[in-house]
């Protein structure tokens, strides 16, 4: 007997695997500092769990709508109302347990066996995984610092093929932390025009932007689907929720397969959701605030350092460094730090092949943190030289 190979090729989660042999290191006593994962630090906004305890308190804790509350939905879309000027119907909105489930459930509603999906290369890991477990086929577009990690339209129009069913945009991106440039999302949405591939769009970390302003695909196509969350901005990755924009042709099979698999997203966390949206705007700010401290720090001493940023990065909280003058093997180097440094780190090779000799370093940590790591790893690159 062995297991399916729906789930025996899916690849390791290499962030996952760094943070579980911290962990395990921790077990045994030794101090860590984590800059691999990507999950805020901050406590979830006060109104946030008040909400919640509110709901429990009242008795609101059975199943919702597949969709979700509609007073959730109406929220989310006042949100696009007010922040990108978009109209969005409550009744394309599905909510999710976080934006994995809405992910799993876009490919499966889009995808045939072989299908094609359009990504770029370094993404975020587990795209791929999504795109191979629903039978589809990923297809990377190289991007890099010397086009500011972006996607054109002129690049994608190269890979496209008549089996292309869809491309995955992600603005700020993991790992990257840049921005898609409106320019570039008006041309990718006038490549796919009335009749060509869909356009997908990962705006989880929407909201944390340093540089400039994001920009949601809704803003330039309607045949596209729009995925947002709560874990990020709100500090609320516990909690498990998020939501998926769909053209309103798919949200009959969304909600089918929503019913099945899932049932629906918790109610108590769509409730605290709904104080997120709607109470949060001071506490959003003030952690954005701090974050940007963070990345503003965590750029200066990694050149210190002798990593090379040559682009940086303007949201999430992610900094791709480029490690080749210590290593080209980033998945060896990122175990080499954390057990000689005790020091967690991002293999780049985690997020496809063009982020091999890249080490992804993550800025959702204090700043002592921050300053306590990036002297353990000054110290011991020093003793150690540069050997590539």
């Amino acid at each position: 007997m062995k297991p399916s190979c729906r789930t025996s090729e899916l690849t390791s989660f290499m962030v996952m695997d760094v943070l579980e042999a911290a962990q395990a290191m921790e077990a045994r006593g030794e101090h860590v500092i984590h800059l691999e994962i990507g999950e805020p630090d901050f406590d979830t906004p006060e109104p946030v769990s008040r909400a919640a305890i509110r709901a429990i308190e009242e008795g609101r804790t059975h199943y919702t709508h597949s969709l979700g509350l509609r007073e959730l939905r109406e929220a989310i879309a006042a949100d696009y109302k007010s922040r990108y000027g978009v109209d969005v119907s409550p009744d394309r909105i599905l909510v999710t347990a976080g934006t994995s489930p809405a992910m799993l459930l876009l490919f499966a509603a889009i995808l045939e066996r072989g299908d094609e999906v359009v990504v770029s290369d370094p993404c975020y890991a587990c795209y791929r995984n999504f795109i191979r477990f629903v039978d589809g086929v990923s297809v990377d577009v190289p991007v890099g610092p010397e086009n500011g990690f972006q996607l054109t339209a002129e690049a994608v129009a190269k890979r496209l093929t008549p089996r292309t069913r869809a491309i995955l945009v992600n603005s700020p991106a993991n790992p990257t932390g840049t921005l898609l440039s409106a320019e570039n999302m008006q041309g990718l949405a006038d490549l796919c025009g009335e009749s060509g591939p869909l356009i997908v769009s990962d705006e989880i970390y929407h909201g944390l932007v340093y540089e400039g302003r994001e920009r949601c695909i809704l803003e330039f196509t309607d045949r596209a689907f729009a995925l947002g969350g709560f874990s990020k901005l709100y500090a609320m990755t516990g909690w498990r929720l998020g939501w998926l924009v769909a053209p309103e042709a798919y949200m009959d099979c969304l909600r089918k397969a929503a019913q099945n698999l899932f049932i629906s997203a918790g109610s108590v966390a769509q409730w605290a959701g709904i104080a997120a949206l709607t109470q949060c705007a001071d506490h959003v700010e003030r952690m954005r605030a701090v974050y940007d401290e963070r990345r503003r720090f965590m750029l200066k001493r990694l050149r210190e350092i002798g990593f090379t940023v040559a682009f940086e990065p303007t949201g999430a909280f992610y900094v791709l460094a480029d490690a080749r003058a210590f290593t080209n093997d980033s998945l060896a180097f990122a175990f080499e730090l954390l057990a000689e440094a005790r020091v967690g780190v991002t293999p780049g090779v985690d997020f496809g092949p063009g982020g091999e000799g890249f080490i992804r370093f993550s800025y959702a940590n204090s700043i002592e943190n921050i300053a306590e790591g990036m002297n353990r790893l000054e110290r011991y690159l020093k003793e150690r030289g540069s050997r590539p």
